[in-house]
């Protein structure tokens, strides 16, 4: 028994070491975010770019790292999901502010035929998701894919972003619609 315990801690560190992906259910490498020199250095390896300014923070969830951009920065919070995948990348570049609990997502599942269960019918093509510039992503926010949120755009907290968002604007809701536009 004992033997076999240590046989599946030794697997789980060599998946954690192997994964490309960081996250609570991660508990090897988790336990680095708390630490700020070595939350650098492990997202630094796992990350296609991390700044240096910025922040991954313990408690969110990056799946698909090396097709992930972090720009300076750029803080992930707690509660926080990054799902890319191979086909497609999320690029957040500088000065992007986002509350805890967003979550963006590259793909998502067919739901096409009546007859066939849904988990049985497989993903929509991925599609990239950009988040430009000085945007703010409100807490709890859901960016889908294919979606580009402009400069300095703001997405109200808890809003389903569907379509992409112009440069200086504000969205809210479900779907995200404009309310208004940035004045210079």
């Amino acid at each position: 028994m004992i033997r076999g315990f240590f046989k599946d801690i030794l697997q789980k560190w060599k998946f954690n070491k192997a994964a490309d992906r960081i996250g609570p259910d991660m508990p090897f490498l988790h336990w680095q975010l708390h630490f700020p020199s070595m939350m650098r250095r492990l997202c630094r390896d796992k990350f296609l770019f991390f700044s240096d300014s910025s922040d991954f923070r313990p408690g969110a969830y990056a799946v698909s790292c090396s097709k992930i951009s972090l720009g300076a920065n750029v803080v992930i919070r707690p509660a926080t999901m990054l799902f890319a995948d191979d086909d497609a990348s999320i690029v957040i570049e500088d000065n992007v502010m986002i509350g805890a609990g967003a979550h963006f997502y590259v793909n998502n599942h067919k739901f096409e035929h009546r007859n066939i269960p849904l988990i049985e019918q497989g993903y929509y093509p991925s599609k990239s998701i950009v988040v430009k510039n000085g945007a703010w992503i409100g807490a709890n926010s859901i960016i889908l894919p294919g979606v580009t949120i402009g400069k300095n755009a703001v997405i109200g907290a808890g809003s389903i972003v569907t379509k992409s968002v112009s440069d200086y604007c504000v969205v809210v809701g479900n779907p995200a619609k404009t309310i208004k536009t940035i004045n210079e």
